[in-house]
């Protein structure tokens, strides 16, 4: 019965509508601002484009990076949350200092102030050979000089696929045959040793550029065999989506990376 002054059954039916869609705009919008949030400070994806970490990190693996964990500046807050300095041997994320800054992973071999040499493929750090069982080198690649005798002795040792700008700097950073690290910079380099342009061809990575630490590999799927680039874009999409199952690594899914 419908008692004058109250609101009507379908009066009462299109306020809960209006609330419910209220709610559900405001849990999307609260959705939408903790996951910018969290790609923005704490965790961003990331793929891997090329060889040059390999075997550690494949081309195809999927990363998610920890932004939070370099997080420090030396804030009175700093010690309250888990940040932690940049290590020698951390595998890191960071904005290739060139060429509109796209990012780049490579390993912490040289921290600020070290004294860095390779000798016959041997890193040397402050003199002593480094123990480092994540180093691959490929017996069919090319000869590189700098795998045998690194940094150079003299202008007649660069080699011609340097950048420029490290071509032109890196002498003044060479004292007593090895390469001083400079205050906060880091020397980074491939795993895959023969594969990998780091900074041994264009120089020292920034600690502002460093954007976070590869922590797990959620998802990796092999390229094809066959090149797709002569291929038609909907013969290449076919193919992705009938042989993607058949080239997920399963066993990478959910592995940390070190």
């Amino acid at each position: 019965v419908y008692v004058p002054g109250e609101p009507s059954e379908t009066a009462r039916s299109r306020e809960r509508e209006k609330s419910s869609l209220r709610e559900y705009f405001e849990s999307l919008l609260v959705t939408v601002i903790l996951a910018l949030f969290g790609t923005t400070f704490i965790v961003q994806a990331f793929k891997i484009p090329s060889q040059s970490m390999e075997p550690t990190l494949l081309v195809g693996d999927h990363l998610l990076v920890n932004k939070f964990i370099f997080g420090g500046r030396g804030h009175w807050y700093d010690a309250v949350l888990p940040y932690r300095d940049v290590r020698r041997g951390d595998v890191i994320v960071f904005k290739f200092p060139f060429q509109d800054h796209p990012h780049y992973v490579k390993r912490v071999v040289g921290m600020p102030g070290d004294r860095i040499k390779i000798v016959d493929q041997k890193v040397y750090v402050n003199g002593e050979k480094m123990d480092e069982p994540f180093a691959y080198h490929d017996p069919s690649a090319p000869y590189d000089p700098f795998l045998f005798n690194f940094p150079p002795s003299n202008p007649d040792e660069l080699l011609s696929n340097m950048q420029p700008e490290w071509a032109n700097e890196i002498s003044s950073h060479v004292a007593d045959g090895e390469l001083v690290v400079p205050p906060g910079r880091y020397f980074a380099m491939g795993d895959n040793r023969d594969h990998s342009w780091d900074s041994r061809y264009w120089g020292f990575v920034d600690r502002d550029a460093i954007m976070g630490r590869p922590v797990v590999i959620y998802w990796s799927l092999a390229a094809p065999e066959d090149s797709a680039e002569d291929r038609p874009v909907a013969t290449s999409l076919v193919d992705t989506l009938f042989h993607w199952p058949a080239r997920l690594r399963w066993a990478r899914m959910l592995h940390t990376v070190h």
